[in-house]
């Protein structure tokens, strides 16, 4: 028999059709040269199978034996590079199948019984993904953890804290870089999450109905590490939810990044001159022989929007389906793959990238100086000394306006001056008009001064190990 001949064999449904699929349907409908990237978790979900059907009596131990030859042979081959993928064979479920046959001959048949490619592929999907699950977990990891060492060093290093882009208080740089750590804590949380959804067994389910063979699926649940089994065959060949509950993560993730990376090219620009980037992650320009951008830091804010364009995809492939499966299922693997390799490397990237980062001290404080950061501090001091709040800041607002006409901060005004805004002032306001006197004076559960940060930090250092 020759090789097409066989090819056309392995056609689940060649019998039934009196004509050949053109070659344009071929590549329209094909996915094997995406999901080819699915073949571990294929050959596991395979072997677990064949186990089970040996166990329950539905082959025989010879087939099962020939089985896993075959299967050990496909996977030195494709680890080799020696695997012929075929565009006829449609996908990585089939090309597996037609080459164990043609090296097993009818145990490779028989070990499609009680399955579906409906349930096969919906369980190398969940196999596939536990794995770069397992792999994005300690990445996330590394990332608070270099976010955290830069923070150790700059506990009392002082930083403008911004909102709506203007200056507004001064913070702890580690206290900023800590808020980081926070995020990405959560995203830890929420994939360890995940994880528990997306460690559940369809295979079994069949195409849609479960099966007549006497199958033990909480056997081959227990062989391939899950949690536990798909209860509803409709839904477990139909269900994608673990997908976009990865990706809602990762986008969020993503965004999470973004923020990072903005911020990083913020701090690096000659008009802030915060900190510096390593040559290693920055380019030159072709005709600005000066530049130096922080492209990585760009490119990572960039690919946020590719992120969250695929969950955006993944969502609308999902609204309009019927139960169960349907061929619209196929579009959910290039995104998803995208979604995993792009988290995967921005995070590498972005943890080392961070871990380098060259701190400029002088000019956070130099620019924390500009924007009358500690006239909040002024407000509290005057509502310690008995006036209410409204009134306080009413009071401050005069000061600062009085301090913009003389070009000078607050701290440089005199106390007689500032005595004509209230009469309580006295000459303890100035070390309340210090930025460090600022940091030191927010000492509560979550603030920036630096007693606070350091117990934070410890508490990082805890939890990360």
């Amino acid at each position: 028999m020759s090789s097409n001949q066989l090819d056309k064999k392995s056609e689940a449904w060649s019998a039934l059709f009196s004509e050949p699929m053109s070659e344009l349907v071929k590549r329209y409908t094909a996915s094997v040269f995406f999901d080819q990237r699915l073949w571990q978790a294929d050959i596991a979900g395979s072997l677990a199978h064949a186990e089970m059907l040996c166990h329950q009596g539905i082959i025989s131990p010879d087939d099962r034996s020939s089985i896993e030859r075959g299967m050990a042979q496909i996977t030195e081959d494709i680890e080799a590079g020696r695997f012929e993928w075929k565009l006829d064979l449609e996908d990585v479920h089939l090309n597996i199948e037609a080459r164990l046959t043609q090296l097993v001959g009818d145990a490779g048949k028989r070990l499609h019984t009680g399955r579906s490619r409906n349930d096969q592929v919906a369980t190398d999907v969940r196999l596939w993904l536990r794995g770069e699950i397992d792999t994005l977990l300690p990445l996330l990891k590394a990332m608070q953890t270099a976010l955290v060492d830069v923070a150790d060093k700059n506990v009392d290093t002082i930083l403008p804290g911004f909102t709506h882009m203007q200056v507004a208080q001064p913070v702890s740089f580690a206290h900023h870089l800590l808020a980081y750590v926070e995020m990405f804590a959560r995203d830890a949380d929420r994939l360890a999450d995940v994880r528990k959804r997306v460690n559940q067994l369809p295979l079994g389910a069949a195409a849609l109905a479960g099966t007549s063979y006497p199958l033990d699926r909480e056997r081959v649940a227990r062989t391939l590490g899950f949690d536990g089994v798909c209860q509803n065959s409709l839904d477990a060949v139909s269900d994608r939810d673990f997908a976009l509950e990865f990706s809602a993560f990762a986008a969020i993730a993503m965004v999470h990044i973004s923020r990072l990376a903005e911020e990083l090219v913020l701090w690096m620009s000659q008009n802030f001159g915060f900190i510096d980037l390593a040559d290693r992650y920055c380019t030159g320009s072709s005709i600005m022989p000066q530049k130096r951008n922080p492209d990585v830091a760009e490119l990572a804010r960039g690919k946020s929007g590719r992120v969250v364009g695929h969950l955006m995809g993944l969502i609308t492939l999902m609204k309009g389906q019927p139960l169960t499966y349907n061929k619209d299922n196929q579009e959910d693997k290039e995104p998803l793959f995208d979604t995993v390799d792009t988290l995967r490397d921005t995070l590498r990237i972005m943890a080392e990238m961070v871990a380098g980062i060259l701190v400029k001290p002088e000019a956070m404080e130099r620019a924390a100086l500009k924007g009358y950061a500690t006239a909040t501090d002024l407000a509290d001091y005057l509502v310690k000394k008995g006036l209410p709040f409204r009134d306080a800041h009413e009071t401050v607002a005069h000061a600062v306006k009085h301090a913009i006409g003389q070009g000078v901060d607050l701290s440089a005004l005199p106390l007689a001056t500032l005595q004509g805004f209230n009469a309580t002032i006295s000459d303890d306001v100035f070390e309340v008009l210090t930025l460090r006197g600022s940091l030191n004076a927010r000492n509560v559960l979550g603030g920036t001064a630096p007693a606070q940060v350091r117990t934070q930090i410890a508490r990082h250092r805890g939890r990360l190990g």
